[in-house]
């Protein structure tokens, strides 16, 4: 069953279109990568989904509901989450404190509480710290930092900080974008058995991107393609390896590799 469906999106620049006429349905549970040579609108794709682009044309629904025109914090308050290439903590602040802005979309305090700190708002805020312990910072193997400020750990450890964020989030579907991208052999290890853990035990919906193709042939369910813009193949990792486009568009070849 899908739970996110994106319908003949189109996205430029002024004169530069980034998406061309790209549809496709992610079904609910599923691990679905979206790759493709560099420029081919892969982050794009994640922008419009999550709100920091608006495309010109097309529709996205998610779990029913036309969410093309919302703003990114009600798509974050409906369930989706967002992970970057480019890590986007505070880097000052502790790893417990970035963690806890992710739950942010789904706190109830009024005004008036979270100004005075008491009562309810501390309630709260004590519920949602054990909450977070228990279930986010112990799952991703971090309680031994989480005191610590982010801007003194070491890429790895602040690329599964911003994960543990977005899973404070209680997300539907996760986006990821390029989760393993500068990490060494063993970081790339246990990001992807996170993300794995993450599907199986969760029930995580997760649309990544990455440049990793071992990595993403190992764990997707299903691969969208794209090149300049536009949907050139879509299947299993098996059907998408072995498509003519998709050679074409990362060799240069076709499938008995002439030029």
């Amino acid at each position: 069953m899908a739970i996110l469906e994106v319908n003949n999106v189109h996205l430029s620049f002024g004169g530069l279109q980034v998406l061309h006429d790209v549809s496709f349905s992610v079904n609910s549970g599923e691990i679905y990568a979206i790759i493709g040579p560099n420029g081919a609108g892969k982050t794009s794709i994640l922008n419009c989904l999550g709100g920091f682009y608006h495309q010109q044309k097309g529709q996205i629904d998610f779990n029913g509901i036309d969410i093309s025109h919302l703003t990114p914090d009600r798509r974050a308050s409906l369930g989706l989450a967002r992970t970057f290439q480019n890590i986007a903590l505070f880097r000052g602040m502790t790893v417990l404190d970035n963690i806890k802005l992710g739950s942010h979309a789904h706190l109830k305090t009024g005004l008036l509480d979270a100004a005075l700190y008491w009562g309810r708002a501390h309630r709260e805020e004590m519920e949602l710290r054990e909450e977070i312990e228990k279930d986010i910072i112990d799952f991703l193997e971090i309680e031994h930092i989480r005191k610590q400020p982010v801007s003194t750990l070491a890429y790895g450890l602040q690329k599964r900080v911003e994960l543990a964020r977005a899973l404070a989030m209680q997300p539907k579907i996760l986006l990821m974008d390029e989760p393993v991208a500068g990490m060494n052999a063993e970081e790339t290890e246990d990001m992807v058995r996170f993300i794995l853990d993450i599907q199986e035990e969760r029930d995580l919906t997760i649309i990544i991107i990455e440049h990793d193709m071992r990595m993403i042939m190992d764990i997707s369910d299903r691969i969208m393609v794209l090149n300049f813009g536009q949907k050139i193949a879509e299947g299993n990792p098996q059907e998408v390896q072995q498509h003519p486009e998709v050679l074409k568009a990362y060799l240069g070849t076709d499938k008995r590799g002439q030029s």
